[in-house]
């Protein structure tokens, strides 16, 4: 299977890494980190074992070519350059898989390509990009498969297949809408609150949208640490359960404990939107937290808590 990853970021190469030392035909399109790769490769740092590969890269998607699946690692912000930058790779029989956060991306997809090509994935892992060419793997890893707007075909076994030959713990599921709403319910608290936190304010009371002139330093066992905020983490979480019971994906009450301690075992985990705010980068407002919001909106919820973190984060990112 000749693989395209398109994003290779922390994400993007960790994954594409994994893949392509498993003996994987893995064909990167990088920009920023091209020069780095291809004089020092790619090295992934992790507790499981370090490791390195010289990998096949491109800058242009022209060079790759069409490919049998492209692995989609774009923060979705980036949405808007799929048209320029995934037509060459796409065949005749070419299946996109997006490992994006958040809601929508895959409709977004489905809107260029056709539903037919379309696949969703979640990552659970934690992953920071330290330098270009360098990824270090903090914790988890595993990954959740399913198509867009239907049951998973033959190929999406195959490729959940695939990736656990590649030591990468994967499951197919039957709803895909369903897993990306159980995932909100830790990167809605966890990315937001943080970018929150690390832009100096002392809680996100409702109705406050003012951040201080200090900011402050940032990780999730900070934030839990905090009674203050280890109340808001758990109120957004009901939030985005309720929400997402509301279209028709219940999620039962006890997830929540259940994620508080999937991430004590983060200890100090950066999320990724924090370190796009810490730098400077566009924040995932849309899929991550606006469309939810917007979804729970029309289904007649109030969500106080969301509504007031998304006017906290919108107002920050205004001076990105």
């Amino acid at each position: 299977m000749k693989i395209a990853v398109v994003g290779a970021g922390a994400l993007g190469s960790y994954y594409g890494a994994k893949l392509a030392r498993a003996g994987e035909d893995v064909r990167f399109l990088l920009r920023r980190d091209y020069a780095a790769v291809k004089k020092r490769g790619l090295r992934i740092l992790s507790a499981e074992g370090d490791f390195h590969i010289n990998p096949k890269i491109a800058e242009r998607p022209e060079v790759i070519g069409p490919s049998d699946l492209v692995l989609i690692g774009l923060k979705s912000t980036a949405n808007d350059h799929f048209p320029e930058l995934l037509p060459p790779l796409v065949g005749p029989n070419t299946k996109l898989l997006t490992l994006q956060n958040g809601l929508g991306n895959e409709a977004a997809l489905a809107a260029i390509f056709g539903e037919q090509r379309v696949m969703g994935g979640l990552a659970f892992v934690c992953l920071n990009r330290e330098e270009p060419g360098v990824v270090r793997h903090l914790a988890h890893g595993k990954i959740t498969l399913g198509e867009h707007n239907r049951w998973p075909e033959p190929f999406t076994h195959d490729v959940a297949t695939m990736f656990r030959r590649a030591g990468i713990p994967c499951k197919v599921t039957d709803n895909l809408d369903a897993a990306r709403w159980r995932k909100l319910v830790w990167n809605i608290p966890f990315n937001g609150l943080g970018v929150a936190a690390a832009a100096g304010y002392d809680a996100v009371a409702q109705g406050e949208t003012q951040a201080r002139k200090t900011r402050a330093p940032f990780s999730t066992d900070l934030l839990l640490a905090d009674p203050r905020w280890a109340a808001l983490v758990r109120g957004l979480m009901a939030e985005v359960i309720a929400a997402a019971g509301a279209e028709g994906h219940p999620i039962e009450p006890e997830f929540i404990e259940e994620q508080i301690a999937d991430t004590q075992m983060m200890r100090g985990y950066k999320p990724s939107t924090v370190i796009d705010y810490e730098q400077g980068r566009p924040l995932e407002l849309n899929a991550i937290f606006i469309e939810p919001l917007r979804r729970a909106k029309a289904n007649g919820l109030a969500s106080p808590l969301l509504e007031n973190l998304c006017k906290v984060l919108t107002s920050l990112a205004k001076d990105l």
